[in-house]
């Protein structure tokens, strides 16, 4: 028997159901709980209902929010979902409508990136394939299909992997001289010098540093230690100081419990037994040797994960700067960054310069985060420009002047504010016209005096 097929039969070998059960419990409150925040805040309409342009994603700008109430009734479809997932109720249909709508959600605006909701699409991908209502769920009650005390090797090991590559890489991309050097984490955290009991302990160069070098490696062991059976409890116990401190310190929203929750997956997989009556349906039935096609697809998608957020790597320049190879990445909480732009047009029919009126097309908050990202600065120049060639004004060009702070540096000039942005193709191509940032880090030191 070669390698190839050792490895099929292997992962179809089979583990316990029970953690992977644990697992599609939490992952489907933990998604509910987050639309009912959506609603309890009013976000649904300040951010896909309020706002008349929305910054997309390359290749996926056509996504558009549903006209009237719809954005509304998606929330309500999402949480159905996700209850739907959490019983084991029409689980397939379930999983697949909830990644399907929530990715929706997510491609609908650039200036609304998070981490942990790109995470969150992923993990539900990996739910439309892995057979988690076979134990504990209404699908086996109603006989939608046949309990099964087991569940293939691969299941486990794929939602394994998949936490796995956000910590290493959220610890790999630590590894910068900003980092290194304290910042942004000093800036946050003398931020919160306000804070109870612990508000001056912040503002100590020790604690900074320690935190940051502790961050870097916690993100860098502490899968390996998980896969330790002797050091697993301990790294448990880190995993849920670090998150805990995140969720107390930094407003992250749902990310450190999505993150507790799956680290729980490194934990033997019978382990919710011990805690929760969970039913037994007889016999350790193999499951199937993966196929040829399923390892084939397991490949690309391992390979994906592992390419993708080195791509940064492929383009010039600081990536907290450019923003090049920054999405997708788990680039996590590692720059700050603040600044004034300046846009306008010139009309070359008659020589005429008029200011742009950011207010005028997008919210403050999308502004906040366009002036910091050349890609989202391009978008809106062509969405200008398109809007005024609809007005009859084709012979202009739009031109911007970004002027960014990185980590407490002083303001430099992000962008060639003589470059003609209708011009430049929108592109994944690097773009020459991004100035290198030159301002030393020290001058944030320089300017605080």
């Amino acid at each position: 028997m070669n390698i190839w097929s050792k490895t099929q039969e292997k992962l179809g070998k089979p583990v316990d159901i029970a953690s992977v059960v644990f697992l599609r419990w939490a992952f489907g409150l933990i998604i509910l709980w987050e639309v009912i925040r959506y609603f309890d805040h009013g976000w649904i309409t300040d951010y896909w209902i309020e706002p008349s342009f929305h910054f997309g994603f390359f290749g996926f700008r056509w996504v558009q929010p549903w006209p009237g109430d719809g954005m509304y009734w998606h929330f309500v479809g999402l949480g159905v979902t996700a209850i739907l997932i959490a019983l084991g109720l029409f689980y397939r249909w379930a999983t697949g409508l909830l990644f399907v709508g929530f990715s929706y959600v997510f491609l609908l605006e650039q200036a609304r990136y998070l981490n942990h909701f790109y995470l969150v699409c992923l993990v539900a991908a990996l739910f439309v394939v892995i057979p988690a209502n076979r134990a504990a769920s209404l699908d086996v009650v109603l006989g939608f299909c046949k309990g099964r005390d087991t569940i293939p090797t691969w299941s486990l090991w794929l939602l394994r992997f998949q936490i796995g590559v956000v910590y290493f890489f959220g610890g790999l991309a630590k590894i910068n001289s900003d980092w290194l050097a304290g910042e942004p984490l000093r800036t946050w955290l003398s931020s919160r010098s306000d804070f109870p009991l612990i508000g001056e302990l912040l503002t100590q160069e020790w604690l900074v540093i320690g935190m940051a070098y502790g961050g870097l490696l916690f993100d860098l062991l502490v899968v390996p230690l998980l896969l330790c059976k002797k050091s697993r409890k301990l790294a448990f116990v880190g995993v849920l100081f670090f998150n805990f401190t995140n969720a107390i310190l930094f407003s992250i929203g749902i990310f450190p419990w999505f993150a507790i929750a799956m680290s729980t997956a490194f934990f033997a997989p019978d382990w919710p037994r011990r805690f929760f009556v969970l039913p037994r349906y007889g016999g350790e039935r193999a499951w199937s040797a993966l196929p040829r096609w399923g390892m084939g697809l397991l490949l690309v998608y391992v390979a994906w994960q592992l390419l993708l957020p080195l791509r940064h790597f492929v383009y010039p320049g600081n990536v907290s700067w450019t923003e090049e190879g920054h999405l997708y990445a788990w680039h996590m909480k590692l720059r700050s960054k603040s600044g004034k732009i300046r846009m306008w047009i010139q009309n070359h029919d008659n020589g005429e310069r008029s200011e742009v009126d950011l207010s005028q097309f997008v919210e403050n908050w999308q502004a906040r985060r366009m002036v910091t990202k050349p890609d989202m600065i391009l978008q809106f120049a062509h969405y200008l420009g398109h809007e005024l060639s609809e007005a009859g004004l084709s012979n202009i060009s739009i031109h911007a002047d970004s002027r960014v702070s990185l980590n407490g540096r002083r303001p430099q000039a992000l962008i060639d504010s003589r470059v003609d942005l209708l011009k430049q193709p929108d592109s994944v191509w690097p773009k020459k016209w991004i100035l290198p940032l030159e301002v030393p880090l020290d001058s944030r030191r320089e300017a605080s005096r």
